[in-house]
Parts: structure tokens; sequence; C-alpha cells
């Protein structure tokens, strides 16, 4: 199996490294990822100029890694293109959670959606954060145990969430999708000019066997996505109703 691994956190972040190593017992792996930080970045792709690359500055152990001058979505096109049979993509570890609604402007789920869209199987991987940083040694175990429940599912594209002290539980679950309060907060910076913070919190709870609830109760979640964005059921009743 050959697997691309990318992030959004960039090529320094030891959450890449990570899963680097612990994807290198499934396959042979390539790394193409971001050569600064691209969280939240969503599908964004560049269009205005040229997606350059260069050799990674950090040592991957034997595993051939680049940085690249652009987005998740970029370094997931440009990896598929330069590299043949990519067989999965995996994207991750992330800084903390990808749930419920961040599902839309992760940049660590959008580069695993970005290999769907080219027709090779995307999973997302990502990790809670508290006080302290992620122990990616601990985690290491759990990202193994995860990718082996996976590895050879059918489904295309996987949005994994690691709580940041698994306890070896592994729940299948759906996207939660309970309402979120998305505020502007205006605060300054030291020479005294406004700025503003885009800020995202859940304001109702979780809903039992979602990802935001396996994952506070200590489960690993595993959430099966799609791309098409259809709302089929209402476009079932306007057919019918103009029928």
């Amino acid at each position: 199996m050959k697997i691309l691994v990318t992030n959004d956190d960039g090529i320094y972040s030891p959450g890449i490294f990570s899963l680097a190593q612990v994807a290198a017992e499934f396959g042979e792996v390539l790394v193409m990822a971001p050569d600064v930080e691209q969280s939240s970045m969503g599908q964004a792709i560049t269009s205005g100029r040229p997606i350059t690359y260069k050799k990674s500055p950090i040592h991957f152990e034997g595993i051939e890694a680049y940085r690249v001058a652009g987005t998740p979505a970029d370094c997931v096109a440009l990896g598929l293109h330069l590299f043949e049979s990519i067989d999965l993509v995996l994207s991750g570890i992330n800084i903390g959670a990808n749930l419920g609604n961040s599902a839309w402007h992760s940049g660590t789920l959008s580069a695993a959606r970005q290999a769907v869209l080219f027709g090779v199987r995307g999973i997302a991987l990502s990790v809670s954060v508290g006080n302290d940083e992620p122990d990616f040694t601990l985690l290491e175990p759990f990202v193994k145990k995860a990718l082996n429940e996976v590895i050879t599912e059918e489904h295309k594209l996987l949005n994994i969430n690691f709580p940041q002290h698994p306890t070896g539980d592994i729940d299948w679950t759906s996207q939660s999708v309970r309402q979120y309060d998305g505020r502007i907060l205006a605060n300054e910076n030291p020479m005294g000019k406004e700025h503003f913070w885009f800020t995202v919190v859940p304001i109702e709870p979780e809903e039992r066997d979602s990802d935001r609830w396996a994952v506070k109760h200590g489960k690993t979640s595993i959430t099966p996505m799609v791309l098409n964005l259809t709302d089929q059921n209402y476009l079932n009743k306007k057919h019918v109703k103009n029928s």
C-alpha cells in the first residue's frame, strides 16, 4: 500500500511525524505538508500563483518528505500528481479535535476530502487538547488500533478523533450537528490597534452516539462521511409535489 501523509498544522508539527511513523507499519509512506500552519483553511486551493515544494527540513527517518507552499488541499493534489499509485491519504494528526460543525472549516478533514475528490480514500485524524499538548508517543498505539479498524474498509472518507487520554474503546459515530455559537471578539494588540478573533463554541449538548459524545466519554470516534451535500429528502418531496 502506498500512503500519502499530510496535515494542516504544517511540516514542523509533531502530529504529522507521529502519523507518518505509524503509517509506515501499513505501507510505503510519502509526506507532503504545508510549509506553514494552515489551520481552519478548509477546502481552499491556490489558484492565483504557482504551487512550489521543497525537501522537508525535518528528517522523517527514512520517509521521503516535502514541504509545500500551499494549502492542505494543494498538498494532496500535488502529491497525487507527482507520485503514482497512491492508495490512501492520511491527514493529521491534528492538534485539536475536528468534531461536529468544525468539519466545515477543518483543513485536516478537507485534505482527506480532497483525496476523495481525486478518487483516493481519505482519512482525517485529530486529537483533543486540554491544558497540555498531546503526548503523541502515548497516542501512537491508539492511532495504530484505529487504522487497523479502518484500513481495509471500503468507505472513502473517514473522520477519526481521539480524546486526549483514550481508553482504547472505538465508536462508529455520526457527526454532531447541534447548534454552535459563532462570535467576533474585539481586542487590542500591544500597539493599541484594534483586532478581532472569531470563536465558535457549541451551545447545545452533544447527541448520544455522535462524534462529540464519544470523545467526551474517552472513546475514539470514527465517522463515515460523504461528499454529496444534497438534501435528498427535500429534493424527493419537491419531485413528488411537482409530479
